[in-house]
């Protein structure tokens, strides 16, 4: 299986801890907003990461990349079949990708990912505004994150890796999860990083991520 993208992104990185987690080999190939190239547009369309191409069925956006691995690959399900469950699961999903990560990719974008990467520079004025929402967020989330266990409780889900996704993209501009500040949440994001298939991915990420940090 083809994944397009960069593992810096939350989103390309919530589906290679997918892939991980169900033990499907990948291949990462190139790709993103401003891309020409004919591959990456014929899986995605509207130029967005991440993107999959899976023995010639290709298809684009995070959470629809999910779904359809889950089920067509059932092995260590990730999102539940118990109606609540799974209710819970798409909920924590779609809190990491549009409530806490539209606060948080402020910052990433205009810190680094315009200035330093695309060298297209970056709006102080919307990072200081990121900043400035994500306390709502992060304080709501440790007033309700689980002492043991996972967002579900006993189950492992999609929502454990769309969270953590978003809290280690956030790391790369000192924004990522503060134990001082949020044990409650220190303690998930460790259980969840400890996960062999999160650590198989960060092992894949950390030679990018040194040479991103030295920028």
């Amino acid at each position: 299986m083809k994944l397009y993208g960069a593992l810096l992104s939350p989103f390309v990185r919530k589906i290679a801890v997918t892939l991980s987690e169900k033990g499907i080999a990948y291949q990462m190939a190139r790709g993103g907003p401003g891309s020409t190239d004919a591959e990456f547009l014929a899986c995605s369309p509207l130029g967005k990461i991440p993107a999959i191409d899976d023995g010639g069925f290709t298809l684009a956006d995070s959470t629809a990349i999910a779904v359809y691995l889950d089920a067509q690959y059932p092995q260590q399900r990730l999102i539940p079949d118990d109606p609540q469950l799974r209710g819970k699961a798409v909920f924590w999903d779609e809190f990491a990708d549009t409530v806490l990560a539209a606060s948080g990719l402020k910052v990433l974008f205009n810190r680094l990912v315009g200035p330093k990467l695309l060298r297209v520079g970056g709006d102080e004025a919307v990072a200081l505004q990121g900043e400035a929402e994500l306390p709502r967020w992060t304080e709501w989330f440790e007033s309700v994150v689980p002492v043991q266990g996972w967002l579900l409780g006993d189950t492992f889900s999609l929502g454990d890796i769309a969270v953590a996704s978003i809290f280690r993209t956030l790391a790369y501009v000192g924004h990522g999860v503060d134990a001082g500040a949020r044990p409650a949440t220190a303690a998930w994001y460790a259980r969840v990083t400890a996960r062999p298939a999160w650590m198989a991915v960060a092992e894949i990420e950390e030679p990018i991520a040194e040479r991103i940090m030295a920028m």
